[in-house]
């Protein structure tokens, strides 16, 4: 399908897909550096090499599908602004536009974040010269490692927060301009009915004359018969 093709809430799914995977993606890559070497405190330079290059290429691999995940976020909320730009102004689609954009900006500075720390990490493992230091390093730091297991766990925890906040913001959002659409056109009726009634002023005046010779039809037949009542009462008391 071609640029431009996509409807917002169509675009809206594929940013949503493309920030759950980067998302995820992000938790791996950031998981890169914690974990400890396969082999033992035996193992020569055939099996030291094996590791250094399986990390190596996991992070070049991993790096290079959040680089393209983010290239396709990107080209979405490009998709995104030209398409609310053609619809009608709304305060919730520009909040989640924004949102958007927030979100996009947020990962890429983490991307870049984790890619420098982990690059660092890699520069100083590589001028220990062994991996029994790597080892006795992992070891000393492993209480940190797990704080950092739970910190990551943690920022998933504020991240689904965050987007059920988003959700219920935007739903308040929609309520609030469907009750001002609703009081638009009360207040569009009203005036149609001052209207007609300023138009036909002949009208007013006959419904007011009906409804005073009803009145004055229901005191006359109310009179009658309140003296017929006194006259039987008189009659029977002779």
């Amino acid at each position: 399908m071609t640029r431009g093709t996509f409807s917002w809430e169509d675009l809206r799914k594929q940013a949503r897909q493309l920030e759950n995977e980067i998302d995820a993606k992000l938790v791996s890559f950031s998981k890169l550096g914690l974990g400890s070497s396969p082999f033992n405190n035996s193992s020569k330079s055939n099996g030291e090499s094996a590791h250094l290059l399986g990390e190596n290429f996991a992070f070049e691999s991993v790096s290079s599908e959040i680089q393209q995940l983010l290239s396709k976020l990107t080209d979405i909320n490009s998709q995104m602004t030209e398409v609310s730009a053609l619809q009608a102004p709304s305060a919730a689609l520009q909040h989640t536009l924004q949102r958007h954009r927030d979100i996009l900006q947020d990962y890429t500075t983490e991307f870049q974040k984790t890619s420098s720390h982990l690059l660092s990490k890699k520069e100083r493992e590589d001028l220990l010269g062994s991996v029994r230091r790597d080892i006795d390093a992992y070891k000393n730091d492993s209480g940190r490692n797990r704080r950092t297991d739970l910190y990551l766990k943690e920022n998933e925890h504020l991240r689904s927060s965050e987007r059920m906040v988003d959700d219920q913001i935007n739903i308040a959002i929609e309520t609030k301009e469907h009750i001002a659409s609703q009081r638009g056109n009360l207040k569009r009726m009203q005036a149609r009915v001052n209207d007609l009634a300023s138009r036909f002023p002949v009208i007013n005046s006959v419904v007011q004359r009906i409804n005073f010779r009803k009145r004055r039809d229901a005191i006359i037949l109310g009179s009658v018969i309140g003296f017929g009542c006194i006259l039987l009462l008189l009659y029977s008391q002779r």
